[in-house]
């Protein structure tokens, strides 16, 4: 049994480092790809505050596919450079978007999303999938955010996609 908690503090590099301390120990042993995108989709769920959404798309055929996630029903395909997610994979750069309602071409899989992270994963520099955050809540993200989940992300692509 695993029994992760997020320290109790407002210091985001202290929250990140838990983070990825508990998914480098979720991720080490286990091979499955699956698996660990949805233990680090948990993870994300339960460690950060205000989210809505939480989870993965895997880069399937030239578009994102639906992966692991925490959350409502979500988009199953989005094709490469439409909405958040769209763009970060067809640029390979974070999208760090404070206001959804603002951002060209958002895709609204729920209408209660105000901003949005969504930073694409990497393996000998080609994009294979992203990881994507939502909040309810309007600039929920900053570049601490940005900052923390480029390491958790770069820590363990090769274990998720």
């Amino acid at each position: 049994m695993f029994d992760f908690a997020p320290t109790d503090t407002a210091d985001k590099a202290t929250l990140y480092a838990d983070l990825l301390s508990a998914a480098d120990a979720l991720t080490r042993d286990e091979a499955d790809h699956v698996a660990n995108m949805a233990n680090v989709a948990a993870l994300l769920w339960q460690f950060l505050p205000d989210l809505n959404w939480a989870g993965f798309y895997r880069m399937v055929e030239g578009e994102l596919v639906l992966g692991p996630f925490q959350g409502k029903p979500a988009c199953i395909r989005i094709p490469l450079g439409r909405g958040v997610c769209g763009t970060a994979a067809a640029t390979g750069e974070t999208q760090l978007v404070a206001d959804v309602h603002a951002f060209p071409g958002h895709i609204a899989c729920d209408a209660a999303s105000a901003s949005e992270i969504v930073v694409p994963i990497l393996s000998d520099g080609a994009v294979i999938g992203v990881l994507d955050l939502d909040s309810p809540r309007p600039a929920r993200f900053d570049s601490d955010d940005a900052h923390g989940l480029q390491a958790l992300v770069a820590r363990i692509a090769a274990r998720i996609c």
